[in-house]
């Protein structure tokens, strides 16, 4: 079954939606964790968005994340891999009618994890684009 796409007013539950589960994330990838960061539509203040939750990690290993890829599917996630990125690790929650996303990236991928904070930033500090 394909996924609904639906987009909603902001939701200022979004925010702590991100934060529950970035303590669940931090729990399975400890030291191995750099940073965790809320990313994506959901992430913008104001911005009408898919009520999707969208996580952006940096880790010092892949490999180690590799290891504990069956720890997140204890707390719902599908680990799919590079799913079409090479040098992520993509996993969903939800299903077709997915509620969280979550990017790891190793700390170096800096092409990657510059991209995903750029959009986010300049769309939380850039009025006029975002109300387009």
């Amino acid at each position: 079954m394909p996924q609904h796409i639906t987009v909603l007013d902001y939701n200022p539950k979004w925010p702590l939606k991100y934060i529950e589960e970035r303590e669940r994330i931090t729990e399975i990838l400890k030291d191995n964790c750099i940073s965790i960061y809320h990313i994506g539509s959901t992430s913008v203040p104001g911005l009408a968005a898919k009520p999707i939750i969208d996580i952006m990690v940096a880790v010092r290993s892949l490999k180690k994340v590799d290891a504990v890829a069956e720890k997140f599917s204890e707390i719902g996630y599908e680990y799919l891999g590079e799913f079409g990125i090479t040098g992520r690790r993509y996993l969903r929650k939800g299903g077709d009618e997915r509620t969280h996303q979550i990017h790891i990236f190793q700390a170096d991928d800096w092409d990657n994890i510059v991209r995903h904070l750029a959009f986010r930033d300049y769309m939380r500090t850039h009025e006029k684009e975002r109300e387009e």
